[in-house]
């Protein structure tokens, strides 16, 4: 099987099953009661932990098999100096705190939308859209770094592709096809579906790694729609796609805290690997914080 299928294939059972997870989480929020948000929401929390960090777990299993299997179709040969464990990405949220006091967040912004004068419902509303947005995204990002854990646990792989999944925006557009070192944090935003592949071979002309062809690949209301009017025009006029899209607005590494800036309070956080990645001396250093912390063994 070709590096482009495994990554694909892999990429779109991580969407379907960030995709579950939000729809399971949905059918729980039903079951808050307009008249005792917090309370009842409260009583929900444990099952919403075990949803959530289940699919977190599942996500993070299979980042091993994934990267073996495409340096295999690479004709790379790479020993792991550790395994991933599963449960280590679980239970926990991108920024390292824990999970629980993220999913507080739903109930918590329900409350504030009727303080400011919304209706229950329109309040629940939010506050189930907030609740889908937490649970794809750490579903996502619980994949996503262990993958990038994965990478970094095999010394031989230097490093990865950025492929787009499917339907993009335009941050994540001019970032497709981009090479990174093996301890660079992944970018990205609320919802992305952009992933890794390591150490393979960009094609030219591929539209998951390559934005002009992506972009080409579209119809010109769908240019539109990524890019806007005046921006689909330049690229259409020959405009270089970085410099027509803010790439870096509102990306973020999965340690980037993104969701603490609503949170109140201080809260004990866990050192996250992309932190490791980024903090170790060296590949040899990652490795051993990596194991020191238990996400590999």
């Amino acid at each position: 099987m070709a590096v482009e299928e495994i990554a694909a294939g892999h990429a779109e059972r991580q969407v379907a099953l960030a995709r579950r997870t939000a729809v399971e989480l949905g059918k729980l929020w039903r079951h808050v009661d307009r008249d005792r948000i917090a309370a009842s929401w409260g009583g929900l929390l444990p099952q919403a932990l075990t949803i959530l960090g289940t699919s977190q777990a599942t996500a993070a299993a299979s980042a091993g098999l994934y990267v073996d299997d495409v340096l295999a179709a690479s004709g790379v040969a790479a020993e792991a100096a550790g395994r991933i464990l599963p449960g280590a990405f679980a239970g926990i949220a991108s920024d390292g705190r824990p999970l629980a006091s993220l999913l507080l967040q739903p109930a918590l912004t329900s409350l504030g939308q009727i303080k400011n004068g919304a209706t229950p419902a329109s309040a629940l509303a939010t506050g189930r859209f907030t609740l889908d947005l937490i649970a794809r995204t750490q579903v996502a990002d619980a994949g996503r770094v262990a993958v990038g854990t994965a990478i970094a646990a095999r010394p031989q792989v230097t490093g990865y592709v950025r492929m787009i999944v499917g339907k993009t925006c335009s941050r994540c557009l001019i970032l497709a096809g981009r090479r990174y070192q093996w301890n660079a944090g992944f970018r990205r935003h609320p919802r992305c579906d952009c992933r890794h592949v390591p150490y393979a071979e960009d094609v030219p002309g591929d539209v998951s790694t390559d934005p002009d062809a992506y972009f080409r690949s579209l119809s010109r209301t769908e240019q539109d729609d990524l890019l806007g009017k005046d921006g689909a025009a330049a690229a259409r006029a020959g405009a270089d796609l970085a410099q027509v899209v803010n790439a870096r607005r509102g990306m973020y590494t999965a340690d980037g805290r993104q969701y603490t800036r609503e949170a109140a309070g201080r809260q004990r956080r866990r050192l996250m690997p992309e932190q490791i990645l980024r903090e170790a001396r060296d590949r040899d250093d990652a490795i051993r914080l990596l194991r020191l912390h238990r996400y590999i063994f």
